[in-house]
């Protein structure tokens, strides 16, 4: 290949210059549009976020923050990120904001590195009751650098036992308690927590992950002005980019900012904080607010619809965007029902529940949420559809027949909400 040649290469379509990959993109475009997506922590993004991660600011290096960076020729990108940082803060009234973090996980531990040392207590809530890898599993960082001590839900409702937190909080004396959960799904009580922060001299952190694009709705309390720190992701229920955020007091900042960088990162994705700026200025919007409350509706509906079935519920039911659906009492594991449900056309994730006695690989449990299919414009109508085609999929006398019917009716209700128009190859137009 000559000069000229390689320099004709850059300007070239991915179906030119890379058929496999493009080829690959295309199937999990139609994989995505020809089945109903309902994994909690999944969602589907804006073609105007697609266009900015899969934009110029992906070739631009910005260590430091907007003003103050170590490399010029970044007058274009510290607008882009002040429009993440101005849009976050309005949205949901933080004092401060860093938008560089490259995931969640990645947020968690700019929050840990900000107010702990290595070998501070921590409290937070157990892996198998709800709680995240990065609240404190043995081999995940959170486990290995600090001490973690778990909380429980309760075995009869499954509801966070607030007074084991406030008897742990008194016992370990932690110097940071953290709420909020991965597969937990009822309304966090925020200003409980704070209390017992305040009872026993710690801060408060609180990863709202899952249920940030609720909060910026107003359809789940806020730990905003309650919390020292909150982190979340920008890709679950808020609808956007892969990535993460910090929020924190104005006495933290300078903390959370060194943690990000130059204590965890090198230079931040501009790209990814250009898609960030675009779903946060759309998050302000009344039509997202009203997306979100019918996120809750829609898993509402589904919760009712599997309930009517026969389909046990953790904790009976749900407040937000997901539910967990327990199979302890039937022959079936978790493994099982994700299979089956594949089957059926319809996406979700095994999970554990509380006080599982089958182990995480297998699980008694599955976590849905209605996010995404809600993003798509589906309403309780098709949720009452999708969990009547949940409890066949799951009936002990399901066949391979009875699930590939299953997944015609599946693909039925997909094919009515289109998604992606023009976007078929798996990259935005335009």
């Amino acid at each position: 290949m000559s000069f000229a040649d390689d320099q004709s290469y850059l300007s070239k379509d991915i179906a030119d210059v890379d058929p496999d990959v493009a080829a690959l993109l295309a199937a999990e475009a139609r994989r995505q549009g020809e089945t109903l997506e309902m994994i909690a922590s999944e969602n589907f993004t804006s073609n105007a976020v697609l266009q900015a991660v899969g934009s110029v600011l992906t070739n631009k290096y910005a260590e430091g923050l907007p003003g103050r960076r170590y490399y010029g020729g970044c007058e274009v990108v510290d607008q882009v990120e002040q429009l993440a940082i101005d849009r976050a803060t309005e949205l949901f009234g933080c004092a401060h904001v860093n938008v560089q973090p490259h995931s969640g996980a990645t947020a968690n531990e700019a929050a840990y590195m900000a107010v702990l040392k290595p070998g501070d207590r921590v409290l937070a809530m157990a892996l198998a009751h709800g709680g995240h890898l990065t609240h404190g599993l043995k081999v995940n960082f959170s486990g290995r650098l600090y001490e973690f001590h778990q909380y429980h839900v309760r075995r009869e409702d499954c509801r966070i036992d607030m007074d084991e937190v406030r008897e742990l909080a008194r016992q370990t004396r932690p110097a940071l308690i953290v709420a909020g959960a991965s597969a937990y799904p009822r309304v966090i009580d925020f200003p409980a927590f704070r209390a017992i922060a305040d009872e026993v001299g710690a801060r408060l952190m609180v990863d709202m992950a899952h249920i940030a694009g609720l909060v910026a709705a107003g359809a789940h309390p806020s730990p905003v002005g309650i919390a020292d720190i909150t982190t979340t992701t920008i890709h679950k229920t808020l609808g956007g980019p892969r990535g993460g955020m910090v929020m924190c007091t104005e006495e933290l900042a300078s903390a959370v900012d060194r943690a990000v960088f130059p204590g965890l990162q090198g230079g931040p994705l501009m790209h990814v904080i250009a898609g960030k700026a675009v779903a946060l200025g759309h998050a302000l919007t009344p039509e997202y607010r009203q997306r979100q409350h019918q996120v809750v509706a829609n898993c509402a509906a589904l919760a009712e619809a599997l309930t009517d079935a026969g389909v046990s519920l953790v904790s009976g039911g749900t407040d937000n965007h997901l539910l967990l659906i327990d199979l302890s009492a039937t022959e079936l594991t978790g493994a099982d029902g994700e299979t089956r449900l594949d089957d059926a056309g319809i996406t979700v994730n095994k999970n554990g529940i509380p006080f599982d006695e089958r182990p995480p690989t297998v699980t008694s449990g599955l976590r849905v949420g209605t996010a995404a299919l809600t993003t798509r414009g589906l309403r309780e109508d098709e949720m009452r559809e999708i969990g009547a085609i949940i409890a066949a999929a799951l009936a002990p006398q399901a066949s391979a027949d009875d699930l590939a019917a299953l997944r015609v009716r599946s693909r039925a209700i997909g094919d009515r909400f289109p998604l992606y128009a023009g976007v078929e190859s798996g990259t935005p137009v335009g």
